[in-house]
């Protein structure tokens, strides 16, 4: 008795992609989070700081954002990473495809040019805004941008 082998071609599967919105609630809320870090981190510095070069320092008014002093960076940067990193979820653009790894660079990047702009100019802050008041605690802000990078990574197929 004898067989033979036939060989029985599948049927090659198409890949259908569900379609997705551009704009979804979590890429608006994404938004609104980054833009409201960078607003608040710039309203902060430009209106309510009180200049380091005036003596005496002015009173600076609002005093409740005032009295906040360096916490308002951490308000700011908090809102503008937490942003970021809701991004990376599916449902947003640069959550999917070539935007994971657009986000993912973009986020290295910011972290290691951040560090890197920190220890070149570290004898003399005082030209860079924001790099002039946080000190020693921009190294923890360009670490926090590659964490951000890291949210990317993990969902790059």
């Amino acid at each position: 008795m004898t067989f033979r082998r036939v060989v029985v071609a599948k049927p090659s599967a198409t890949v259908v992609e569900p379609e997705t919105k551009l704009v979804s609630v979590r890429f608006i809320l994404a938004l609104l989070l980054i833009i409201g870090g960078i607003a608040w981190m710039a309203y902060y510095y430009l209106g309510v700081r009180p200049d380091p070069d005036v003596l005496p320092a002015p009173k600076a008014t609002p005093k409740a954002i005032a009295d906040l002093g360096l916490w308002n960076y951490a308000i700011g940067f908090g809102a503008l990473l937490v942003g970021l990193a809701i991004t990376a979820h599916p449902s947003t653009p640069l959550g999917r495809g070539r935007g994971v790894v657009v986000g993912m660079l973009a986020c290295f990047l910011i972290g290691l040019i951040w560090i890197c702009t920190f220890y070149v100019f570290s004898n003399d802050l005082t030209p860079l805004p924001v790099f002039n008041d946080l000190g020693q605690w921009n190294l923890g802000v360009g670490i926090a941008f590659m964490a951000v990078g890291f949210t990317f990574a993990t969902r790059w197929e």
